[in-house]
């Protein structure tokens, strides 16, 4: 050793009477006289490369274990006379002390979160069945549509909350495969065995981050849920809802239609502000997207539309 710096001296202790002149490998009880570092030191003084960020674990008198990151590299002097090593040690102990904390509440994060879903999908199981069992033994044919149509709510909830389950810790969905799957639960939920009524997806290929992939996700969900709920109040052949999503570049639009009872006078006023219109509505501005809802005698159209994209929206 030539010299050391003064935060060596406080960190490490000893004085410059202890270290100069003796080799690294000899300070302290020998701590540094590791085959690894040594190789690497003597590499250097050979003409090979400076080392980076050679990280050691020390354990130190009076300082318990020590994570330590090494650097270093040739000191060239004008007369090229002798060789030195600058050898840069940083402490980062509390660093890693941090990151080690950090990774533990994550998992634990990630452990709570999985518990969360699992009791949230078993509850709504639980109420989805009840509902079920409470519309069997009513004698009221209308408490029984409303039972029944609870029931239908609660699953196609049950279907929304397994996909978002399914997104947590995602940072970008892959749109197509989930609106298919989201879609898909949906209808195995909502269309009773005697209704024939066909879902499609039609999705342009792409991701988007998982935050933007939820949202779009409930708003499909309160949509296929007032279509499958509203415009088909008899069945016919060739009844569908169909669910699309494009892209042109950052823009996208998301079309929910359907061929239903539509209004046959062609207007194009507003639906009936429900809970469901109002969550599209919060959820569209939140995605600084606009609405726009087309309806006459071939069904209803709503487009929720991020910038500016082509073409004229028709009704389904």
């Amino acid at each position: 050793m030539i010299a050391a710096s003064r935060s060596y001296y406080t960190h490490f202790g000893g004085d410059h009477l202890d270290t100069t002149g003796h080799s690294l490998f000899t300070l302290g009880d020998g701590q540094w006289d590791i085959p690894a570092l040594r190789t690497l030191l003597t590499g250097i003084t050979g003409g090979q490369a400076p080392m980076e960020a050679f990280n050691v674990e020390l354990n130190w008198p009076d300082l318990s274990r020590r994570d330590m990151i090494l650097n270093a590299r040739k000191v060239f002097y004008a007369e090229g006379r002798h060789t030195s090593i600058l050898l840069a040690i940083e402490d980062i102990t509390e660093r890693r002390a941090v990151e080690r904390h950090r990774d533990q509440l994550l998992v634990e994060k990630d452990l709570l979160l999985q518990e969360m879903q699992h009791r949230v999908a078993n509850s709504l199981q639980i109420i989805a069945s009840i509902l079920l069992l409470k519309a069997r033994s009513v004698t009221s044919e209308e408490t029984r549509e409303h039972l029944r149509d609870a029931h239908k709510r609660v699953l196609a909830v049950a279907a929304v909350q397994q996909h978002l389950q399914a997104t947590l810790g995602v940072a970008t969905i892959e749109l197509r495969s989930y609106l298919t799957q989201l879609c898909t639960s949906l209808g195995d939920s909502m269309i009773g065995e005697g209704q024939a009524i066909r879902v499609d997806v039609r999705a342009s290929e792409g991701r988007m981050s998982s935050t933007d992939a939820v949202s779009i996700g409930l708003i499909v969900t309160e949509l296929m849920i007032n279509a499958l709920k509203h415009a088909f109040p008899v069945d016919h052949k060739g009844s569908f809802v169909a669910v699309v999503y494009e892209t042109i570049g950052p823009d996208w639009r998301l079309t929910v239609s359907d061929n239903g009872i539509g209004k046959p006078n062609g207007s194009a006023t507003p639906v009936k502000v429900g809970l469901g219109t109002s969550i599209v509505a919060a959820l569209a501005e939140q995605m600084q997207a606009r609405i726009e809802t087309v309806a006459n005698a071939n069904g209803t159209s709503v487009a929720i539309t991020h910038a500016e994209f082509g073409g004229v929206l028709a009704a389904a």
